[in-house]
């Protein structure tokens, strides 16, 4: 499975290449970022295998050297996230402070999908 198949690249592409995200530094936002991709629509089974997609090394965790390459990940022309933006996510993600987001961190930094499961 890609990440094309639950999240089209036709609702990639402006979110990516209109708002910046893709050249400005300190421009990323993960909530803004999962609601306009739809990321905010999908069920919490999308959102473990969009985890699994994202977690490169197949370790069960997002470390912070995987998720500076999140937005490459939807667009291979898009920036690494700089360090403030990666620590920022991973902040908001890692659900017990061990400096790793597990598949219910990226569900519990999106509110919306929390109320979902």
């Amino acid at each position: 499975m890609s990440l094309a198949s639950i999240l089209p690249a036709e609702d990639m592409q402006p979110l990516l290449f209109c708002s910046h995200a893709q050249t400005a530094p300190e421009s990323f936002c993960h909530k803004k970022f999962f609601q306009l991709c739809g990321l905010t629509s999908k069920s919490p089974q999308d959102v473990k295998v969009i985890f699994s997609i994202l977690d490169n090394d197949g370790s069960g965790f997002i470390e912070e050297e995987e998720l500076k390459f999140f937005l490459q990940r939807f667009s291979p022309n898009a920036r690494i996230l700089t360090e403030n933006e990666t620590k920022k996510f991973l902040l908001a993600a890692d659900e017990d402070n061990d400096g790793k987001i597990g598949a219910e961190g990226l569900l519990h930094c999106n509110p919306y999908l929390l109320t979902q499961h």
